[in-house]
């Protein structure tokens, strides 16, 4: 199984990806051939990623430094 990030773009009222060039000609794909995707969402970006997270303390930035 190959994956690869690509946008989604609206088509009439459907939402469609496009596969790479590069992605289709490594793993062979045919156009009318029936491929499995799975789909997962990515982040745009890490804001708020930790968010909820306490800030470090100096017991923190010690850790891993004397051991």
């Amino acid at each position: 199984m190959v994956g690869c990030l690509t946008k989604t773009r609206k088509v009439g009222g459907s939402i469609v990806v496009t596969l790479p060039k590069e992605l289709v000609e490594t793993q062979n794909i045919k156009e009318n051939q029936c491929v499995e995707i799975i789909v997962k969402k990515c982040r745009k970006n890490g804001f708020g990623m930790f968010k909820g997270m306490s800030s470090f303390t100096a017991e923190d930035e010690m850790k891993g430094q004397l051991e």
